[in-house]
């Protein structure tokens, strides 16, 4: 409820009409008038009017004024039961019967109060010293809504005690479940059931479980940079919805948080595009300058040897150190390459503000940003993958599907459970490719949708 605020009042004002009043009443009853006017005239029509009007307005100023001070008293007097009824509910949980009694007694005083103020608005009772009232209501008023903050603060404070406690409880828990699962996984290591498929790897031994093994890597860093890359569209104020739509329109969605799945389609296309080709890439300049007559000479088992070995070397390294040491290697042209396609300049415009960053990146700096970190881990998986699927004896293919093709569980499994349901769930768009090699498929995440082929 909003304060009403008092009229400005000016007692010395007041009193000086109220005098000049009453001298214009002996005036007009004596005839007497100033020296200066004793010789023009004794008695003048104008100056009874005057008077008349100027006490019709002084009877209406101290109406408005009586009124604006039961008004203002009225409304204090709310705020009072509204403080009281806020500590009723704070001394009720903890229970504090001291606290609650003071409450009621508050709210039940300040019930009569109005009572009262509504016997003297129908009594048309005027208050004698409005001026007055209007102060002490507001001072009133100011004292409850103080009481009131009084008592948010504290149930503020009580509830972030509660949640404190929950999570130390929270914590401690994580931290049992976390010795439980080190200890486990201590156990199984000693009795050989678990273990690393990519640790002590020899190309001689290299099979498609360590490639799908390295996939999941893969696409787990490929999910943290889309995540990253919606929370800077989420700051930038940019409408999520409109984004989706503009790269894969019309499909229907089952949840809001399924629309996540679009941004991995685009980022999953422009980091394998071009997977299937050794040199990671479509340029014809990029080949012409990267292929030699060393390498053309090199035979299948040779150039599996030279994937294997970047593979291990990158593998051991962070992608930052990687790029500072080798900052003309192939890997280091594919990650300025891919950068440029997935942040387009508008959006970067829209996440930074300038288009600063496209233009370290394009000199060949990678600056120290969650953007770029991101991007940087899920560069290095995706090219680590590429070269792990070239060390195979046959190259590993990479495949998705098209939109609208019915769903199979052999090639396909579905990122969401809620298009299952339906009766005949048809492909919306690709999420991961698929991969096959040899006579071993690795299925493709697919989002499904009703009818697939006019949803998308």
């Amino acid at each position: 409820m909003e304060t009403v605020k008092p009229m400005v009042v000016a007692p010395k004002g007041n009193k000086f009409r109220r005098t000049f009043a009453k001298v214009l009443n002996i005036h007009k009853l004596t005839g007497v008038a100033p020296e200066e006017e004793m010789k023009k005239t004794k008695f003048d029509p104008e100056n009874v009017k005057l008077s008349q009007s100027f006490y019709k307005l002084e009877e209406e100023y101290e109406r408005a004024l009586t009124l604006e001070a039961l008004l203002a008293k009225l409304f204090a007097t709310v705020s009072s039961i509204k403080a009281a009824y806020a500590q009723l509910q704070h001394s009720q949980s903890p229970y504090d019967a001291i606290g609650i009694q003071k409450a009621d007694n508050l709210v039940v005083s300040e019930l009569k109060t109005l009572s009262e103020l509504k016997q003297c608005f129908l009594k048309k009772q005027i208050d004698p010293n409005p001026e007055r009232t209007l102060v002490l209501a507001e001072i009133q008023e100011l004292r409850s809504l103080l009481k009131t903050y009084e008592v948010m603060g504290k149930k503020l404070e009580s509830q972030y005690k509660l949640k404190d406690s929950e999570t130390l409880f929270l914590r401690e828990k994580l931290e049992d479940l976390t010795k439980q699962n080190k200890l486990t996984e201590k156990r199984l290591n000693q009795s050989g059931q678990l273990c690393n498929p990519l640790e002590n790897l020899h190309l001689s031994a290299l099979n498609p479980t360590h490639f799908v093994a390295y996939l999941q890597h893969t696409v787990k860093s490929t999910r943290g940079f889309v995540k990253l890359m919606i929370e800077q569209m989420k700051l930038a104020k940019w409408d999520i919805s409109m984004a989706v739509n503009s790269i894969q329109p019309g499909v229907f969605y089952y949840k809001q948080d399924h629309k996540c799945f679009a941004f991995e389609h685009f980022v999953s296309n422009v980091m394998f595009e071009a997977f299937h080709l050794p040199r990671f890439s479509t340029s014809k300049s990029f080949r012409k300058e990267k292929q030699s007559k060393t390498e053309e000479k090199q035979s299948r088992t040779e150039e599996r040897e030279v994937f294997f070995e970047r593979f291990t070397e990158l593998r051991s390294m962070k992608a930052k150190d990687y790029l500072k040491a080798r900052p003309k290697s192939r890997f280091a042209r594919f990650c300025r390459i891919k950068f440029l396609q997935l942040i387009h300049p508008k959006m970067e415009e829209a996440f930074f503000g300038h288009l600063h960053l496209r233009n370290q990146v394009s000199a060949g700096e990678f600056p120290e940003t969650s953007l770029c970190s991101g991007f940087l881990e899920m560069a290095k998986r995706v090219w680590l993958l590429h070269c792990l699927a070239m060390s195979f004896e046959r190259e590993a293919e990479i495949f998705r599907v098209p939109k609208g093709c019915r769903f199979s569980e052999v090639y396909m499994r579905s990122v969401a459970e809620e298009a299952l349901e339906e009766v005949e769930p048809r492909v919306a768009f690709t999420v991961v490719p698929g991969f096959k090699i040899g006579k071993t498929s690795i299925q493709c995440e697919v989002y499904l949708s009703d009818g697939g082929g006019h949803q998308g």
